[in-house]
This record gives C-alpha cells, sequence and structure tokens, in this order.
C-alpha cells in the first residue's frame, strides 16, 4: 500500500556546491527501496524513523508549479541527495517524471544523481532540458555485479548502469559517474577502481567524481553493520577497530588509490570534474519595462 504525505515546500536552496554545481535541492518522495547497507540518509539526524517505508509527497508537482516561477535565480534543481528518483516505485507514480516536466516548461537546469537505469524513460524530457542544462549522474560503487548485490540489494545491477549511461550519453545526454562512496575494505581495491574508470569511458560518460571513503554515524552505522554481519562478520570487527565512532573513513591508503584514480582518468582523457550551468539573474521588470499602453 502506498503512503501519501504532504510536503511544505519542494525547492531548498543550497548555499554553495562545489562538487554537483546545484542551486536547490528537490525530494519528491521520502524514503528509499535500494536498501544500500551504506546510505547516509539513514542517520538519525534527518529524522526518518523507518527509511524502508516509502512516502510519496503528493503535492510535489503543484508546489513545484508555484515554487519554480518564484525564484529570482535560475539554478540547477538536483534531486538524487536523500534517496533515488528512479526507485522501483517511480516506474508507476512517475513523479519524477512529471516533475522534469514542469522543470522543462520553466527551461530550468537539472542534475539528476541516479542509480536506476529506468532514467532512460526520461531521455525525451531530458533531451528537452538540455537544451538549458541537463547532468545524469550514475552511482558506480563496484564493477562486480555479485558484490553489488550484496551492497546495494535492491539497486539495478552495475552493468544495468553502465548500459543506461551509454544509452543517455548516445543521446547527447550529459552523463557521468560518481564513484561514492568507497568502502574501506571492501571496494577500495585499486582494480575496482581502475575498472569502473575504465568501463565509465567505454559507456561515453564525460566525467567522473570520486569520493573515497564513506560516513558512518548514528543511525547509518547499526544498520551498516548489520549488513556486514550478514556477509562477514569479522569486518563489523574490523571497522570499529579502525574507526571508532568517526563520522567520516576515509580508506586506508586513500592517497595511493586517488593517484591511481587520477592516473586512470588522465590516461583515459575523462574529467574529474564536472561543468556546471552558468547561473543567471532572473531580469525583474519594472514598471518602466515593456509596453503597458
Amino acid at each position: 500500500m502506498l503512503e501519501t504525505i504532504q510536503a511544505k515546500t519542494m525547492l531548498s536552496t543550497v548555499k554553495k556546491d562545489p562538487m554537483f554545481g546545484l542551486r536547490y535541492n528537490m525530494n519528491l518522495y521520502r524514503g528509499c527501496q535500494h536498501g544500500c547497507i551504506y546510505c547516509d540518509s539513514r542517520s538519525t539526524c534527518y529524522g526518518i524513523k523507518n527509511f524502508s517505508q516509502i512516502q510519496i509527497k503528493e503535492n510535489a508537482i503543484e508546489l513545484l508549479e508555484k515554487e519554480i516561477p518564484s525564484k529570482r535565480t535560475k539554478g540547477t534543481i538536483g534531486t538524487g541527495a536523500m534517496n533515488d528518483p528512479y526507485m522501483p516505485i517511480e516506474k508507476e507514480v512517475q513523479m519524477t517524471r512529471k516533475a522534469l516536466e514542469v522543470i522543462a516548461k520553466h527551461r530550468f537546469p537539472v542534475h539528476i544523481m541516479t542509480k536506476g537505469d529506468l532514467v532512460t524513460r526520461d531521455i525525451d524530457i531530458l533531451e528537452d532540458i538540455s537544451k538549458t542544462y541537463a547532468a545524469v549522474s550514475m552511482t558506480i560503487t563496484t564493477a562486480d555485479d555479485q558484490l553489488a548485490s550484496w551492497i546495494e540489494p535492491h539497486a539495478p545491477s552495475s552493468s544495468k548502469r553502465f548500459e543506461a549511461m551509454e544509452r543517455l550519453s548516445r543521446n547527447g545526454i550529459y552523463t557521468g559517474v560518481l564513484l561514492m562512496p568507497v568502502l574501506p575494505f571492501i571496494t577500495d581495491q585499486e582494480e575496482n577502481i581502475r575498472e569502473i574508470v575504465r568501463r565509465s569511458k567505454i559507456a561515453g560518460t564525460q566525467y567522473i567524481i570520486a569520493w573515497f571513503g564513506m560516513t558512518l554515524r548514528e543511525g547509518q552505522r547499526e544498520y551498516f553493520y548489520r549488513g556486514l554481519d550478514r556477509q562477514d562478520l569479522k569486518l563489523k570487527e574490523k571497522y570499529k577497530r579502525t574507526y571508532g565512532y568517526a563520522y567520516g573513513c576515509a580508506v586506508p591508503e586513500y592517497k595511493k588509490l586517488y593517484s591511481i584514480f587520477k592516473e586512470t582518468c588522465d590516461k583515459l582523457r575523462l574529467p574529474r570534474k564536472m561543468r556546471f550551468y552558468q547561473e543567471e539573474a532572473s531580469k525583474q521588470m519594472s514598471f518602466f519595462d515593456g509596453d503597458f499602453l
């Protein structure tokens, strides 16, 4: 049974975002179906008690229609920070597609962050938004489908994500990879990093952004440890010894791994940063503008 809620607002302002270039953030759902064992959105600080229970913000599109025209600055609307806009429920309710239609109508730029290959369904709208600016960043944490099925149990396989990126790129959509998080002792092998970069290039992606570590805080930590227990009882103890109650957990050989990542990207001429939409200050029509006669 679907659960619906009423949202108070749809677009929150992002003050500064040097990594993704966002001006506004949009969440159409609460909770996520992908069940990734490392998900930071499960952290207690976000106040979502049951993150696996999906809530649909049923007035989201109505709010979006009102809020976008009121924005004095045209800036990139990001989605995918707190949940995946292309999780399975999206196929049925199409909230993301409806939101993209509104964004396209008002000629606003958008940046989608997802693990969902369902994003290819909306290539037609993304092509339209691309006349302004549209970017799709696909999260890839491992090139190994079997490993992905453990750490991201209900998300499409990495192979399907690479295929989706190829389709997006082939249709002229600005597409890249988020190589993050990199999980200590799990996905921090040199070969995994090289393979993700290599397959990203083959898929025609135009950038790849990496972060060699993960967050590990209250709420998220307990869920992550339960995920580790299901696979390897020794891993949890290794994390506890290494990181304790640290919030940010960099991989043990961060500098070496980043050097390998940089070298591989440079060799394949794959940028490690994305290009952003250049914000435009909206023109205010004064009493003296235009012809009122």
